[in-house]
């Protein structure tokens, strides 16, 4: 203390104090660009530091007085008293490098870790930085004009901020704001270093998620734990992200496979009934890509597009159920045929509708393989296509059947599949008839709007006319090329 002592005495001789300087304040201030002042600051040591501020030092000597009735604020004496103080404390921590003792592997990383300091005084950045170098920490960002901070953490991706609060043109806790609204930075550990006193500050600070608050001059007994406890939880952080991510990409690569499995099986049971009504060609993938189009027109979002354009291919599953000789009948069908044709809906939904609970649990007694395989009951794509297959010759205005709803009572998917049918079995030969041209098929439909079919499913129909064409060109039947 009392070498200290003398030290500041004689530094005290050399440098003519002059309270009416004008300009003495400014030399502590960074007036180098932040871009500058963070390239000169970035790879400092404590040795680089100390010298630093022996500089401001001879600076603040220097200063020229213009207006003897400025008083300069802080006082000159506190400035010096200032930096001597910040010296001592350098030269007195002990220092420590990475390499100097066998760390674990998770320390070794922290020394590596990218630390950005935000403050408007160089000569605290630089007091700070000197202290952390002393430990070993090697990646430093820093700027001394608070407007730049945020770009600096967007482009240098620190992990912890030692950020001041009062600073011209934007305050560190306006800073703080910001980086809490991002959500890539909001998680992203803040230590506030600030002279404030003022106990609200401090709650606003720590309110907005300020993980820690040290008051100003920093003590480095303090700031170094701090900042590696700071440094540990962001490292603990990454590594959940990253081992999150790991297993978002397993999860999505297994829904993709899932995805395509079920694409594959549903595909295959729709063939399956039109295997047994082999006219038919490709009427399952036509009607499900028309109704897609619909539905797009119609403003449902692309998920529950996809979604229908599966669900609708199911449409005549219950097909499977009608016996060939009703099935493959080239005339028209009497009355008891076509009671029995009827029933193809109810059978289709029997089919893909969710297995109750009782049954579901006998199939498990039987085989857990199976099990396995319907466990499906609660698919929104499988209940989407039971309600199709159930619906889809219901008619607008009731007349239709199996059960004869009307209007809005339809399911809307069943109401955009019978359009999509209807016009497939207009376009398409069967054994039964030919091909009805596509603009006597475009006139057959406006003539069912308001009995057959819902108008507005009508109207997204004719919206989407080019493309319902061109899926009707891509996938015609062998017989019609």
């Amino acid at each position: 203390m009392q070498a200290m002592n003398s030290r500041t005495h004689q530094q005290t001789e050399q440098i003519p104090i002059r309270r009416e300087q004008p300009t003495v304040a400014a030399p502590l201030r960074s007036e180098r660009r932040p871009e500058q002042a963070t390239q000169m600051l970035g790879n400092l040591r404590p040795e680089q530091a100390t010298q630093m501020l022996r500089g401001k030092l001879r600076e603040l000597a220097d200063a020229t007085p213009h207006d003897r009735t400025v008083v300069p604020d802080p006082p000159l004496e506190k400035q010096v008293q200032a930096i001597e103080n910040a010296m001592d404390a350098i030269a007195e921590l002990p220092t420590r490098r990475a390499t100097d003792v066998p760390f674990n592997d998770r320390a070794q990383q922290l020394f590596h870790r990218r630390i950005l300091i935000v403050d408007d005084e160089e000569t605290n950045i630089l007091t700070v930085q000197a202290y952390l170098e002393g430990q070993g920490y090697q990646e430093f960002v820093s700027t001394t004009d608070a407007r730049h901070a945020l770009p600096l953490i967007r482009r240098d991706r620190p992990d912890v901020v030692l950020l001041d609060i009062r600073m011209p043109h934007i305050s560190g806790l306006e800073i703080l704001r910001c980086l809490v609204a991002d959500v890539e930075t909001r998680h992203l550990p803040v230590i506030i270093l600030t002279a404030a006193s003022d106990p609200g500050i401090k709650k606003e600070a720590l309110d907005l998620g300020a993980m820690d608050f040290l008051q100003k001059p920093v003590d480095p007994h303090d700031l170094i734990p701090r900042v590696r406890n700071a440094l540990l939880i962001k490292s603990h952080m990454d590594y959940i992200a990253g081992e999150n991510a790991k297993l978002d990409a397993i999860v999505r690569r297994r829904t993709e496979d899932l995805s395509r499995s079920r694409q594959q099986l549903i595909l295959s049971l729709a063939k399956a009934a039109e295997h047994r009504d082999n006219d038919t060609g490709n009427h399952v993938l036509r009607v499900g890509r028309y109704a897609g189009i619909i539905a797009r027109h119609l403003g449902w979002p692309e998920p529950r597009v996809k979604m229908i354009e599966s669900a609708a291919q199911l449409h005549d599953v219950g097909k499977i159920g009608i016996p060939d000789a009703i099935l493959f009948k080239p005339g028209r069908l009497d009355p008891d045929e076509w009671e029995l044709m009827r029933k193809h809906c109810a059978f289709g939904k029997a089919i893909i509708e969710p297995v109750s609970e009782p049954d579901l649990q006998k199939l498990r007694s039987h085989t857990r393989i199976g099990a396995d395989m319907l466990h499906v009951r609660s698919s929104p794509m499988m209940v989407m296509a039971a309600r199709i297959a159930q619906t889809h010759h219901e008619w607008w205005d009731g007349s239709g059947y199996p059960i004869g709803l009307a209007g809005n009572d339809i399911p809307i998917e069943g109401r955009i599949t019978a359009a999509a049918d209807v016009f497939d079995a207009l376009s398409s030969e069967r054994t039964y008839k030919k091909a009805i041209p596509r603009e006597k098929c475009f006139q057959i439909m406006l003539e069912g709007r308001g009995t057959q079919f819902d108008p507005q499913v009508l109207e997204a129909f004719f919206k989407g006319a080019k493309e319902i064409v061109e899926v009707q060109i891509a996938l015609m039947d062998q017989q019609t090329r």
